[in-house]
């Protein structure tokens, strides 16, 4: 049986991580890695990626294979010290977190500055330099803004109906404002048969695909 001091260290930094924590964290709380691998073997943790373990009774987060992957990214770094260089959730992981359209998102998809591989046929890094303000923290978890998702969307060519309705969830929520999109997505516009840098034309072009009754308000927006 587990000492109640580990579970007590364990359930402490794995409180504000969604109930997780990395073997590295908990080795730099004071735990061998051997007390680590026999948590796992009795059951009193669930290991969910490499390195990356699950308290037991704890109940299960939503997108919990996304927030390990996440995890792995830095595996030292506990949440609440975590950057944006360090791995943004994007593309269509960051749509499915936001609950925005409905593409699939059986691939993990991150952005980070440098350029990094994975051996993960789950998981998919991608490379860009995002500022601040184009990912938001999610109860922890570093995602790119809707602006960004549906920018990052059109440049890997995804269906413009998917994206358009992406964006139209964003609108309705109060999550993006339609000026930001239209910036973020400017330099895509090509991609829906537009002149380069029209940023506002490209956001009327996906709101008649959704032929959303708001349409006119939202477009007159990209002018505030």
């Amino acid at each position: 049986m587990p000492h109640p001091a580990t579970i007590r260290l364990l359930a402490d930094l794995s409180e504000e991580q969604w109930g997780l924590f990395t073997r590295r964290q908990a080795e730099a709380a004071g735990l061998a890695w051997t007390t680590v691998a026999r948590l796992a073997d009795s059951g009193a943790t669930e290991r969910v990626a490499q390195g990356v373990y699950r308290l037991r009774g704890v109940p299960a987060a939503d997108h919990l294979g996304l927030r390990a992957a996440w995890l792995q990214l830095a595996p030292e770094v506990p949440v609440w010290e975590r950057r944006g260089d360090q791995g943004v959730v994007s593309h269509r992981s960051a749509a499915a977190v936001h609950h925005l359209g409905h593409l699939p998102a059986d691939i993990h998809e991150f952005t980070l500055p440098a350029r990094r591989q994975t051996r993960r046929v789950d998981v998919r890094l991608r490379r860009a330099d995002l500022s601040d303000r184009e990912w938001v923290d999610l109860g922890g978890l570093l995602v790119a803004t809707p602006a960004r998702i549906a920018a990052d969307l059109l440049r890997d060519r995804e269906d413009p109906e998917a994206v358009a309705q992406i964006v139209v969830d964003a609108l309705r929520e109060g999550k993006a404002h339609p000026s930001a999109v239209a910036l973020a997505i400017a330099p895509y516009v090509t991609t829906l048969g537009l002149q380069a840098g029209d940023g506002t034309a490209a956001l009327d072009r996906l709101l008649q695909l959704t032929r959303d009754p708001r349409r006119t308000y939202w477009v007159a927006q990209t002018a505030s």
